[in-house]
């Protein structure tokens, strides 16, 4: 393992870590060097984020406030998949943020006994990708067991899902304190 630039990463990424590690802000650097290795082309970033209260507006606005106009903001709380397939263009670079944001949209959308599905679709969206794709998710699987059925539902569902998409993409980084590791690609 060594740490990572934003040169040398495959065509699918899956950058993990927890909370305010850092994440999204390597994802979102490795996307525009995926445009700018294309030429500059389109930067789509698909936002899985449900402004439910004012401090989720808050920090929505804020991720939006650090990407400039070359990025075209897609909404896909629950159909992804479908996101990501429209999305897709030869020359363009895919942001996905964030991957277990979208497992509890599922979960609060009373979706999850269709989980399988839908992150069965995820997985062949990824594989069909023909540009750059770039997803991040939280590791959520560290700290202690939750203490209530619901979180703990989640935490198995968001690591399974982990564990499915780290197996399908090419490359994945892992994001602890600011600093980015590579851990697969």
């Amino acid at each position: 393992m060594e740490e990572t630039g934003v040169q040398g990463f495959g065509k699918t990424v899956l950058v993990t870590g927890g909370a305010r590690s850092g994440k999204s802000r390597h994802a979102q650097a490795l996307a525009e060097a995926g445009a700018e290795a294309a030429g500059g082309h389109a930067l789509v970033y698909i936002a899985t984020a449900q402004a439910f209260d004012g401090e989720m507006t808050d920090r929505i606005a804020r991720h939006r406030s650090e990407r400039d106009e070359r990025w075209r903001t897609v909404e896909a709380p629950l159909a992804l998949a479908a996101a990501i397939a429209e999305a897709d263009a030869p020359d363009g670079v895919i942001l996905v943020d964030c991957l277990t944001l979208w497992a509890s949209n599922l979960m609060l959308a009373e979706a999850e006994a269709d989980a399988e599905t839908a992150i069965a679709a995820l997985l062949d969206a990824i594989g069909r990708v023909t540009g750059r794709l770039v997803l991040v998710t939280n590791e959520v699987g560290m700290g202690i067991v939750p203490d209530n059925a619901m979180a703990r539902r989640f935490r198995d569902l968001a690591g399974m899902l982990n564990q499915r998409v780290a197996a399908t993409v090419e490359t994945v980084d892992l994001a602890v304190s600011g600093l980015t590791i590579r851990m697969k690609g």
